[in-house]
């Protein structure tokens, strides 16, 4: 870049105000509003207070054992007791964008020597699709590896290579512990890094070894130099290797779901307004093939490929954990942006308005996002009221509304149980119970088939390719002996008949909070279209 002065984007107080504004959308909601969250805070509740209340070791089994899993678990247990656990689990939530965007202004620094204008328009990428949906291990991990990537890209820079090679031994281990994905991309950058910089050092040098010059010896010496990475690997094979790891890995080269990951990026709630956000990004991209005045580096763009190349390769769901591509989408693509920078062709002007351009984009992105999580939020607070009429300990059965379709905005209540158990301590049928993959597993025996996820979700219809039932089916099969109450939030509308021996105690818009005072299963029959194929409608024996 032209000079040696500073521009006003690349100043460290202007890197501090970003990262500072990168949480303003967090501020107000007392619980982020993040698809998967509050399922997690109610697993947290267990981790902290289930030795204390002996029916939730009855519903429940919690263990410790080191999975690559346990980014916020672990931090919970010395912040919990300090801050309240709702507080200190949003205090962390908070640390993600603004880790993730001061881990992307530190790399475009290290590799460009200065911080392009066009890296601002990475910045909303803070809040992509996986954060909103509430993949927060994952999310810590990818902030923690960008930070770290720029630390292995500074130390290279510096030569401490040997320091390097020491610091990162412990460092990778503990970015596996908080979660594999993040040590995984670490691992991608950290080696496209030093392939180039390998490269760079013997370029001038002659070959050697006679097999296609210096590439394939930067290969190798590249592989030789993040060996100090590799010690997770060891760690993965004895947690993926016992007989109590449950999970399948399918799906691959979804290509429709893959191009969807990528346009839905920044999906948020307003589709057009996220749509047309994503348009722009690509057309910075587009800028940079085309724009004589504007350049990749090759360090960046390698890391962007490999990192393109893998989610093009993984499948969609990896030992049970769903949404593994969808996961690195955001993260390709900030990675692509990042790596442009100006030719020397382009003027002051040209970079001021572009790095103003870029601003802008990144702050009409942060008030859309404090905007949809200010509504999130007052929504959270009218649905939860109804806890307040649940007593401690109870026995409650959630059914959350949804329909076949894959809504751009959903409710963001899918796991609202998980509240329930973090506040009243009472039965929440939304945990995952998916040995080997959590520390929880779900072993309320009287539950049935409604005792963890995704029975907490039902839907007006049978949905082809899901597990979620329709309402009718979830009332009329209703365990009534294995539960005291039952929520629903944004139900579909069912006949009284399906609601006989349910008491009605709380009611705002179409949530209602039921407490069961006949046991008695609903005498109804079930349209067979309702019913799974190759079974019949059912009318349940009066007891």
């Amino acid at each position: 870049m032209q000079g040696h002065k500073l521009h006003w984007w690349q100043t460290r107080w202007f890197v501090v105000a970003v990262v500072i504004a990168t949480v303003i959308p967090l501020l107000y909601p007392a619980i982020p509003p993040l698809v998967d969250l509050p399922g997690h805070i109610g697993r947290y509740r267990v981790q902290i207070d289930g030795p204390a209340y002996p029916w939730l070791a009855e519903w429940y089994d919690f263990r410790w054992s080191m999975i690559g899993n346990l980014g916020i678990d672990l931090l919970i247990e010395p912040l919990a007791p300090v801050f309240g656990l709702e507080l200190a689990v949003k205090l962390i939530v908070m640390a993600i964008p603004a880790l993730t965007v001061s881990g992307l202004l530190w790399i475009a620094r290290e590799v460009h020597g200065r911080i392009p204008a066009t890296a601002l328009f990475a910045l909303p990428l803070a809040y992509g699709y996986p954060f909103q949906f509430g993949f927060v291990n994952f999310a810590l991990s990818m902030a923690l590896a960008l930070n770290l990537f720029a630390l292995w890209l500074r130390m290279g820079r510096l030569g401490a290579v040997r320091l390097r090679a020491i610091l990162f031994v412990p460092l990778s281990c503990a970015l596996w512990v908080c979660h594999t994905f993040g040590w995984g991309v670490l691992g991608i950058l950290a080696f496209s890094a030093e392939m180039i910089r390998q490269h760079d050092l013997r370029k001038d040098q002659p070959d050697k070894t006679g097999w296609g010059g210096h590439w394939l010896e930067s290969w190798v010496r590249a592989g030789i130099g993040c060996l100090p990475l590799a010690l997770p690997f060891a760690m993965m094979v004895l947690w993926r290797s016992g007989d109590h790891v449950t999970g399948k890995t399918m799906d691959w080269f979804n290509w429709r779901a893959k191009v969807g990951w990528v346009i839905m990026v920044l999906r948020d709630r307003w589709m057009a307004f996220d749509l047309a956000s994503v348009t722009v990004l690509f057309v910075i991209l587009l800028k940079g093939v085309r724009d004589e005045r504007i350049e990749y580096s090759r360090n960046l763009l390698l890391s962007a490929l490999f990192l393109s190349a893998i989610f093009v390769l993984l499948p969609r769901i990896v030992f049970g954990s769903a949404y593994a591509d969808m996961r690195l989408a955001p993260f390709a693509l900030a990675i692509a942006l990042i790596a442009l920078r100006p030719r020397r062709g382009l003027s002051f002007r040209g970079a001021a308005t572009l790095a103003a351009l870029g601003l802008a984009f990144f702050g009409v992105r942060l008030a859309g996002t404090t905007v949809s999580y200010w509504l999130y939020a007052k929504n959270y607070d009218r649905t939860l009221a109804a806890l307040d009429h649940v007593p401690q300990g109870a026995r409650l059965l959630t059914m959350v509304g949804r329909s076949c379709r894959d809504d751009w905005a959903s409710t963001r209540l899918e796991h609202a149980a998980g509240i329930a158990l973090d506040r009243r301590l009472a039965y929440a049928n939304d945990q995952w119970s998916m040995a080997g993959g959590q520390l929880l597993t779900v072993r309320y025996v009287p539950a049935g088939r409604f005792a963890h996820d995704p029975s907490q979700l039902v839907t007006d219809r049978r949905c082809r390719g899901e597990w979620w039932r329709p309402l009718k089916v979830s009332l009329a099969f209703l365990p009534r002996q294995a539960f005291d109450y039952v929520w629903l939030i944004n139900p579909a509308p069912v006949g009284p008949e399906f609601l006989t021996g349910l008491t009605p105690i709380w009611r705002s818009g179409r949530d209602v909070l039921y407490r069961i005072d006949d046991r008695t299963p609903a005498a109804v029959v079930l349209d067979p279209d309702l019913l799974p194929p190759r079974r019949r409608p059912v009318m349940p024996p009066p007891s």
